[in-house]
């Protein structure tokens, strides 16, 4: 099973950057789909970004589209999302999760939906200020 834990959230101001890091333990995150979601106080759990198992699968949230960029470190075992340009709207505690899929069958908006993920972190939260 494998374990993971999210690191790199902070308070910026807008416009700033961050890097969200997913750290896995326990097996190998590269036959695992990766999926970044946020939650405000209040609301849903939402979608951000995703990463399949196949080669450039990859999907994001409309809104964040051109400003964050899902990746994959499969030498340290890592998933990382660097936010550019944030937005206050972009606050929220951010949570990574993971489903095992060595057959690649996820991808696209499935990528988002938090049921396809069976195991998830404990979060890292961002808040951005203006």
């Amino acid at each position: 099973q494998v374990q993971l834990l999210e690191s790199g959230g902070g308070l910026v101001q807008a416009g700033g950057s961050l890097r969200l890091a997913c750290v896995a333990s326990g097996r190998t995150l590269d036959f695992y789909a990766v999926g970044w979601f946020r939650q405000v106080q209040g609301k849903e759990r939402e979608g951000v970004s995703g990463i399949g198992t196949g080669a450039h699968v990859w999907y994001y949230l409309a809104s964040v589209r051109g400003r964050f960029t899902i990746s994959r470190d499969s030498a340290q075992n890592i998933v990382s999302m660097e936010m550019n340009s944030l937005k206050f709207q972009d606050t929220g505690v951010y949570y990574c999760a993971a489903k095992q899929d060595p057959w690649q069958r996820a991808a696209g908006i499935t990528l988002l939906e938090p049921t396809l993920y069976s195991t998830w972190g404990q979060g890292t939260r961002v808040t951005v200020v203006s």
